[in-house]
Parts: structure tokens; C-alpha cells; sequence
């Protein structure tokens, strides 16, 4: 599964893309703690079993503050501008945008997945599968299998029969005292790519101003 280093990662790449002029160590670091928000899930789920990736990996969060957000943008005076100034609309969309696709899409594109829709649907999906051009059978996409068996998304469980290991609370229920902890860097190779593309980006991106 992603580490919140690759969260942060990817969520880095976005940054240097979307911000432009208002990039800044400040407003990048808007951006990393909205989508490092989403993983303090995991404490949620020490109290609530199942909340990890699925109490902050909703995407009813994002949607609410999109509409927050478009609502006070429309005012004659918006308080977002009058608070943080003109950049601030800009560092706020990047962060929504990163929050979606960092933050929670990447998870959601695991075998692990999350809770999109919690708490109104509490439903854990994982999003998989291939696109691909055959010369035989014409262009090919497996993520959604409509009429297939096991249409759409895999559906993993709920927030009471399903559980998303970490370091933090490796299984469900109560662990015994040597259980051992393990914290990802990167799980994967396309993963460890990502760490490491990250950082030269934001540099490249940095060196521009």
C-alpha cells in the first residue's frame, strides 16, 4: 500500500504543476498537510475500528469543501482572500485537487483500497485492472467489467468486517506486546520512483522563481 511518503510524493508532483505563481514553501506546505490529513485516519481507527481509510479518505470531504469554497468565492468580499489574500483560491483548489488524487486516489487504486463514500455508503473498494490496445480485440479495459461477474470496483467490507494494516494498528483488535510494527517507505518499485522523482521536480520547480 502507499506510505504517506508517497502520498507526499505524488502530492509534490501536483503542486509544481498546479500552483504556479503561488508556489511556495508555504503554500506547498498547504498542500502536504491536506494530504497527509487523510492517513491521521489510522489514530481515528485506534477509537473507531475501521476507520482507517475510510474516516478522512472520503471523498465527501473534498465535496464539501469544493462548495465551501465556490460559495465563498461568489461573495463581493470572500473571507478566504480577505484572510490569506489573492493566492489563497489557487493553494486551496491545488489542495483539493492533491487531496483527491494523492490522497485518497491512490489508495483507492490498490488492492487495499478505501471508503470513498463513508459514512454514507460504507463500502471499502479497490479499483483495478489493465487498459490496453489489442489488434484482435480492439482497445480493452478491465476496471470496469459491466455485465461480468464482479462488476465495477472490488468491494473488500466494511468498516466492521474489513481492516487496513499499518504500523500504527498492524491487525484488528488487540495486538500482543512484540507485534511488529512496520512503517512502508516504498512497497514497490513504481512506488520508490515516485519518492525519488518527487524531490528533483519540486527543486526544478523551485530553481523557476
Amino acid at each position: 500500500m502507499p506510505s504517506t511518503v508517497v502520498h507526499l510524493a505524488f502530492g509534490g508532483i501536483l503542486a509544481a504543476a498546479l500552483l504556479g505563481d503561488t508556489f511556495s514553501r508555504r503554500s506547498l506546505a498547504v498542500v502536504f498537510a491536506v494530504v497527509t490529513f487523510a492517513d491521521l485516519d489510522v489514530f481515528v481507527g485506534l477509537a473507531i475500528p475501521g476507520a482507517h481509510r475510510a474516516a478522512f479518505h472520503t471523498l465527501l470531504l473534498p465535496v464539501v469543501a469544493t462548495g465551501l469554497l465556490y460559495y465563498d468565492l461568489r461573495r463581493t468580499r470572500p473571507w478566504l482572500t480577505t484572510r490569506f489574500g489573492t493566492q489563497a483560491p489557487r493553494v486551496a483548489w491545488t489542495a483539493i485537487v492533491a487531496f483527491v488524487f494523492a490522497a485518497v486516489g491512490l489508495d483507492l487504486f490498490t488492492s487495499w483500497g478505501a471508503n470513498p463514500f463513508y459514512p454514507l455508503v460504507d463500502q471499502f473498494y479497490s479499483v483495478g485492472g489493465t487498459l490496453e490496445y489489442s489488434t484482435q480485440r480492439g482497445l480493452v479495459q478491465t476496471f470496469v467489467e459491466i455485465g461480468g461477474p464482479e462488476p465495477g470496483p472490488q468491494q473488500l467490507g466494511t468498516t466492521d468486517t474489513y481492516h487496513v494494516n499499518s504500523g500504527v494498528d498492524p491487525t484488528a483488535g488487540s495486538e500482543p506486546e512484540n507485534v511488529d510494527r512496520v512503517f512502508p517507505v516504498a512497497q514497490s518499485g513504481w512506488q520508490l520512483l515516485l519518492v525519488l522523482t518527487s524531490p528533483v521536480v519540486l527543486w526544478a520547480r523551485a530553481r523557476q522563481d
